[in-house]
């Protein structure tokens, strides 16, 4: 009988968290049975359906608003969704582990109940929830302390941990008190077997002879606003042959849209909002640069993105502000803007690969080598199975022990009739 997995990702759909998908799947090809629970995307959008032999469960969300009081609505119907939705599939399909993936970290309050059967909970930390609290509102309030009050109980509730690096699994050991061999480093990589080049499409640069490129989230913490300066730094500087797409969306794109136009940036940069990935993968393969304006923070800093390496994995070369696990990840197939000298250094940055074409292929190739080496996901697939091996194991650890304590119990029972 296989093993069963209900994996719950909150905050956005399935079909728009490669990592999470690329997980399901290399489960389900690997002898477990697969569910995965997440918000609809749209009303368009099936509640359940199976997709690579993967049921995909899909629940009702408000819309996005923004603000801690939009968060903390969004995350309470979530949570109400979550638990009904867990509740059936735990009694059509059944699950033996469930995969929780943050943000946010309160996901454990619906695997609670169910580790009272015997189910166990492993903790996909995707992000450090009170760092993207600081990122995004630059203070500690009441619901900051909360955050880390969830971090902490999420930790102590977590049978194994699954951490995105180095610095991810630092935190589960000091911060979160366990065990190293109960921490496994699983990289968000790109799949190279689906994740490739296409043909550069030369219409995407709009008439200019160059084009820098951004695929990722869009909020306050992903400064894209220091991607609009910096694109006015250079046309201002009398640099009018280059032109900045963004890809992507978020709670600032509005925001971002508004300041294109306030600062005459129509003509230079384009926000194109979400796309399907063989238009998205067009974008990026027609790209002479690449950028990853991340705001310089504790959250940045020890985080890792996937855009980085997909980035590498295309062959591109990379712009971003010089933080730990950028670092880590890109080496030299990246330059490094000053943390603190941000919107010139960054511009400046930019406008020195763009004049230098050797250059950028000689980082493209050092990058694509880096993901081919050791980032790309059939790196990580041995991690993550030995992270779910090592929850299995516990849980028959568990049984086992109930079992022998069911036997002493028999035994004491024979003695006392003798």
């Amino acid at each position: 009988m296989k093993n069963r997995v209900l994996i719950i990702v909150e905050n956005s759909p399935v079909n728009f968290d490669p990592r999470v998908w690329k997980e399901a799947t290399t489960l389900e090809n690997n002898g477990y049975a697969v569910s995965v629970l997440c918000p609809r995307g749209n009303k368009a959008e099936p509640r359940h359906e199976v997709v690579d032999r993967v049921h995909v469960f899909r629940h009702p969300m408000p819309d996005e608003s923004g603000g801690p009081v939009g968060y903390l609505c969004e995350y309470t119907a979530a949570l109400f969704w979550e638990w009904i939705y867990s509740c059936w599939i735990y009694l059509t399909r059944g699950f033996d582990i469930i995969q929780g993936c943050s943000p946010p970290d309160n996901l454990f309050l619906i695997a609670l109940p169910f580790k009272l059967l015997g189910v166990k909970y492993i903790f996909d930390h995707h992000d450090a929830s009170p760092e993207l609290y600081v990122a995004k509102y630059g203070k500690k309030t009441v619901l900051y302390k909360v955050l880390v009050l969830c971090e902490r109980l999420t930790y102590m509730f977590s049978d194994v941990i699954i951490a995105t690096n180095e610095s991810y699994k630092n935190l589960a050991v000091t911060r979160g008190g366990h065990k190293h061999q109960d921490v496994f480093v699983v990289r968000n990589g790109p799949d190279l077997a689906t994740f490739t080049p296409v043909a550069p499409n030369v219409s995407l640069k709009h008439g200019k002879t160059y084009l820098v490129a951004y695929v990722g989230n869009m909020g306050f913490q992903d400064g894209l606003d220091i991607l609009l300066e910096a694109a006015l730094h250079i046309k201002n500087s009398g640099r009018t042959d280059v032109h900045f797409t963004c890809v992507g969306k978020g709670p600032a794109l509005s925001e971002l849209r508004k300041m294109v136009a306030e600062k005459n940036l129509s003509d230079t940069v384009t926000f194109t909002g979400r796309l399907p990935d063989k238009d998205m993968l067009e974008i990026l393969s027609t790209a002479d640069v690449c950028v990853n304006p991340d705001r310089p923070c504790e959250m940045n800093n020890i985080s890792t993105m996937i855009k980085i390496m997909e980035y590498m994995a295309l062959g591109k070369p990379i712009v971003q502000f010089d933080m730990k696990e950028g670092r880590v990840s890109a080496r030299d197939a990246s330059l490094y803007a000053d943390t603190v000298n941000q919107v010139p250094d960054f511009a400046a940055k930019i406008m020195w690969l763009l004049d230098r074409p050797c250059e950028r292929e000689r980082m493209g190739k050092l990058g694509r080598e880096r993901v081919e080496r050791a980032l790309a996901w059939k790196h990580s697939v041995k991690q993550l199975l030995q992270a779910y091996e090592r929850a299995l194991t516990k849980r028959k650890d568990r049984k086992t022990a109930g079992a022998r304590a069911f036997d002493i119990d028999n035994s004491m029972s024979d003695l006392g009739q003798q």
